[in-house]
């Protein structure tokens, strides 16, 4: 939990307003405000099987948890997916305050971040620079984000196999208490022991050897998109999470405490597809930021302009650097249109269209290679190619750093 201490915050709402200001910035937008899925009538939609969607407490019911924090993310997994929308991506926050962060009895705010319908590594990058950005903003200069993977629910089996039998091996060293939950739910067993720091952890079973190469592509595409950014990570074993909500990432970004070295967990997330497909045919990945209950709380509203800039992007590669690129953005405090998620160039000219913006930055594979990105004018489709280094001077000069 991040402390505001910490922080060049005063108060939580002071913090709240800074984070959801670069969340909104790179489109997430409030849950609570975002259109439901369903039909206006509440009749079948045409084309579409109905499925008979379960409740949160059926599905608390029905699976086994590793951490406290996950029990809660049924109810909001169950509303973020009721806002899926075939295959429409979306991002959403969530503020959540006044409730105790688990293994703790301070009181704790959380802005939950999800994007929902996207099954890319891009959800990941995106929540995780997002996430960074946020603590960086607030001042915490030195910060350590940590990654594992635990694959699939089907490849994971043989792992959780042999976590299983190297607890038993352990077994007359682990207190009586938990004992029964090493048969019944091996990976919940040790993540309760890394959180107790029980020595045989260090030499347990590592999820990420069991991973398939396929799971490894993936697995590498989100790391490629964070060594693109700039983002440093480590790969460590003890990020875990039941598999009943988690499947294939895990990520927790922390501080060291400068007087105790001890890290203190400033972030944590995951891709939750398990979970999610028990609502939705639709995958899902989010990230929570927790920090103390200090002062105000209700952060003000604040009233930006539309963007007049639309930034598009065509091919993996560029994909991989528009991260970089919305950063830069964000930090001159030009804002911009985008849809990360999308694939397309058509479906994102479209989205542009929507928009009806008067200018669009377009980065190719060729542009991304070198280092260039294309300002075009949509009234005159006449456009100029701008090194990177060069693109706030030239949006500034031309008066396109301005909403409208």
């Amino acid at each position: 939990m991040i402390r505001l201490k910490d922080t060049r915050h005063q108060n939580t709402a002071s913090f709240l307003g800074s984070a959801i200001r670069i969340a909104e910035y790179y489109g997430f937008a409030p849950l609570d405000k975002a259109a439901s899925a369903s039909h206006p009538s509440g009749a079948a939609v045409p084309g579409v099987e109905k499925r008979r969607i379960p409740s949160a407490a059926e599905c608390e019911a029905d699976m086994s948890f590793a951490r406290r924090d996950e029990r809660g993310l049924v109810s909001v997994a169950k509303r973020c997916l009721s806002r899926a929308r075939g295959t429409e991506s979306r991002l959403l926050w969530r503020l959540s305050i006044g409730s105790p962060r688990e293994r703790s009895s301070v009181p704790s705010a959380a802005l939950e971040l999800h994007v929902i319908g996207t099954g890319g590594a891009i959800a990941e990058a995106l929540l995780i620079v997002v996430a960074d950005a946020i603590a960086a903003e607030a001042g915490i200069a030195q910060r350590i984000l940590s990654i594992n993977n635990i694959g699939s629910p089907d490849s994971s089996n043989r792992y959780v196999r042999d976590v299983g039998l190297y607890l038993r091996k352990h077994i007359e060293s682990i207190s009586p208490t938990l004992r029964p939950r090493v048969a019944l739910d091996p990976l919940g067993a040790l993540v309760q022991l890394i959180e107790r720091g029980h020595p045989a952890t260090s030499r347990a079973p590592q999820s990420m050897e069991y991973l398939t190469e396929e799971e490894r592509r993936k697995f590498w595409d989100l790391l490629e998109y964070l060594e693109v950014f700039g983002l440093p990570y480590e790969l460590n074993p003890h990020v875990l999470g039941s598999r009943d909500c988690w499947a294939h990432s895990l990520y927790e970004i922390s501080a060291p405490d400068e007087e105790t070295g001890v890290r203190i967990s400033l972030a944590s997330g995951g891709r939750y597809d398990p979970l999610a497909a028990r609502f939705a045919d639709a995958p899902a990945a989010m990230i929570s930021i927790t920090c103390e209950v200090r002062g105000r709380t209700r952060a003000r509203p604040e009233v930006r302009p539309a963007p007049s800039i639309y930034f598009a992007h065509l091919g993996p590669e560029a994909r991989r650097r528009a991260l970089r690129v919305l950063e830069m953005l964000r930090a001159a405090e030009i804002p911009v249109h985008q849809s990360l998620c999308l694939e397309r160039i058509g479906e994102q000219m479209a989205s542009a269209r929507s928009f009806s913006v008067p200018h669009i930055l377009i980065m190719g594979h060729k542009e991304a290679m070198e280092g260039t990105i294309l300002v075009r004018e949509v009234a005159t489709n006449s456009q100029d190619a701008v090194p990177l280094p060069d693109l706030i001077q030239y949006l500034r000069r031309h008066r396109m750093a301005v909403g409208a």
